[in-house]
């Protein structure tokens, strides 16, 4: 998996830098890089974009019907509105590392969307097949965040 390769590596290269600090500084630095990552995500979430910048994969039409139509709309302008906040993407910060994923029972959403899975549209109703909306990656600009972060707090440090 290519999401696996990429932390392999960014642990690689970042473990040597963050050896030279102390854990407090540690920690202070994986907040601040897990905070801005967040918002990283979050913005690209909203822009519905997958890392790799293609665009999310519109959903269905419901029964023929258009679902961005004025008669039964969707009241929410975007996919994934409620799932991007800061109450269900979760940051976690430690002197070892960082975390950021969905808190919750929106982890099983946000998990079958990440993975294209196949899963019940409402429970005990009937099977779909969801398209793969990356919601969680890296993008270059991602790893170039993290690398000036990094670089930052172990000159300024």
């Amino acid at each position: 998996m290519a999401v696996t390769e990429d932390l392999h590596a960014l642990d690689k290269w970042a473990g040597a830098l963050l050896a030279q600090l102390a854990p407090a500084a540690r920690r202070k630095v994986m907040l601040d890089v897990a905070r801005d990552l967040r918002r990283s995500q979050q913005a690209r979430i909203a822009a519905q974009q997958n890392p790799d910048g293609t665009a999310y994969v519109p959903r269905k039409k419901k029964g023929g019907k258009n679902l961005r139509g004025k008669r039964g709309r969707i009241k929410r302008a975007t996919m994934f509105t409620k799932l991007r906040t800061a109450r269900y993407l979760r940051t976690e910060a430690t002197p070892e590392g960082l975390e950021i994923g969905f808190a919750g029972r929106v982890a099983r959403i946000a998990r079958i969307h990440q993975l294209g899975e196949r899963a019940p549209v409402e429970p005990g109703g009937a099977q779909a097949q969801y398209p793969a909306r990356v919601l969680l990656g890296f993008t270059d600009a991602e790893r170039e965040l993290i690398r000036d972060k990094l670089i930052a707090h172990v000159t300024l440090g």
